[in-house]
């Protein structure tokens, strides 16, 4: 679901996939849905296809169940969780993602343990509760309402779960801010967004790091963030 804030493809991210429409007026869906159909229309894939790195690291120890991915564009984050035995819920949304992300599933020959569904996360969020909600790079230039939806997002986390969530820490360095209105919250300012009883949650990760993949290439010096929580049984 979000916009991207950098021009190339991705490698080794998030799908900084959102929407920019404004939730709960009429037809904000649809502009936000016409937007992501027409960015995945320009190429055959936008992103590089391999699993956010802040994802592999910090769920790879974790005992498989059901996992919700926010903003899961072309799928790559959920086939990599599937294929490590998760049942996942894939959301975004761009019918034309899903619909990439669905054909990823069965090349990979995870399509039975992967099910997308279209959301606009301002406006509806997928049914259950779930042993991990990732939400990697879930930024968006337009009114997205990051900090409800994260909430939501916590809120669906079953019982000894984990709530991931990736964030860039700026622009990409080195590079024109094509949308300076946006702004990246730190890890902290994320957790505090989230307004998660102290009694109810165990911080696992606050914390910035270096940038990875192709952005570590780029002239200057960029930080992402990572928030990993855990919900006491």
């Amino acid at each position: 679901m979000p916009v991207p804030t950098h021009d190339h493809p991705r490698d080794d991210r998030g799908h900084d996939h959102g929407h920019d429409g404004r939730p709960g007026e009429r037809g904000a869906t649809a502009v936000g849905q016409e937007f992501w159909d027409s960015r995945y229309r320009e190429s055959e894939r936008i992103w590089s296809g391999r699993p956010n790195s802040v994802l592999v690291r910090e769920t790879g120890e974790l005992t498989p169940g059901r996992a919700l991915d926010l903003g899961c564009g072309e799928g790559a984050d959920a086939v990599w969780l599937a294929g490590r035995g998760w049942l996942v819920t894939g959301t975004d949304i761009s019918p034309v993602a899903l619909e990439r992300a669905a054909g990823h599933a069965a090349d990979a020959g995870v399509a039975d343990r992967i099910t997308f569904e279209r959301h606009d996360l301002g406006e509806s969020f997928p049914a259950g509760e779930f042993d991990l909600v990732a939400a990697c790079f879930l930024h968006s230039p337009g009114e997205m309402p990051r900090e409800r939806i994260l909430r939501t997002a916590a809120a669906a986390v079953a019982p000894g779960g984990v709530l991931l969530v990736a964030g860039h820490g700026g622009p990409a360095p080195g590079a024109e801010n094509p949308h300076p209105e946006l702004y990246f919250p730190t890890p902290q300012e994320v957790l505090d967004g989230l307004e998660l009883p102290q009694d109810g949650w165990e911080v696992l990760v606050c914390a910035e790091h270096e940038r990875v993949g192709a952005e570590a290439d780029r002239p200057g010096h960029g930080y992402d963030n990572t928030l990993k929580v855990r919900r006491l049984a």
